[in-house]
């Protein structure tokens, strides 16, 4: 039956196997009395959720937050990627996973809204061609009604043609 750990203990745990300290998992999950691979599991719900440990506590990572370390990093080298990962609780893996997922929806956008627009204008030119119809068909509604009032009124004056 597996064993549930408090959120208290399960970050205390993570505060030590991720930067800063960086502990290995093996040492700290012997250390407090679970198994690695349940540590594991804790820095992968960890990451999944977006949530990094900085000096002292859980940081969660709003969306313009992590645009913002995205832009903050794009042009700095392996080793000051590094630094910066270090000081601020990441991993270069989540960097990347943010960078992308900010490429993605910035690309993403652009093929949708080009199809949004294609279908609009399909759907203005047939409402364009429904109402050109529409008029035609009551131009000859119209000139029927006017046929059959002139008939009407053709026999009301000189009577049915056919009685004769």
């Amino acid at each position: 039956m597996p064993r549930h750990y408090d959120s208290e203990f399960i970050q205390a745990c993570l505060k030590r196997v991720m930067p800063p300290d960086s502990e290995s998992i093996r040492s700290v999950a012997k250390e407090v009395g679970v198994a690695a691979s349940t540590v594991h599991r804790w820095i992968r719900k960890a990451k999944e959720n977006g949530t990094t440990l900085i000096e002292g506590g859980n940081k969660q990572w709003s969306s313009k937050d992590k645009f913002q370390a995205v832009l903050d990093t794009a042009h700095l080298n392996e080793a000051e990627l590094s630094e910066y990962c270090r000081r601020n609780g990441l991993y270069a893996e989540q960097l990347q996973a943010w960078r992308e997922a900010c490429q993605a929806a910035n690309g993403g956008v652009s093929p949708e809204a080009s199809d949004l627009k294609q279908q609009v204008r399909s759907l203005q030119k047939q409402s364009a061609a429904d109402k050109k119809e529409l008029a035609r068909k009551e131009a000859a509604v119209a000139e029927t009604a006017a046929l059959l009032v002139l008939r009407k009124k053709a026999q009301a004056i000189w009577g049915d043609p056919e009685d004769e």
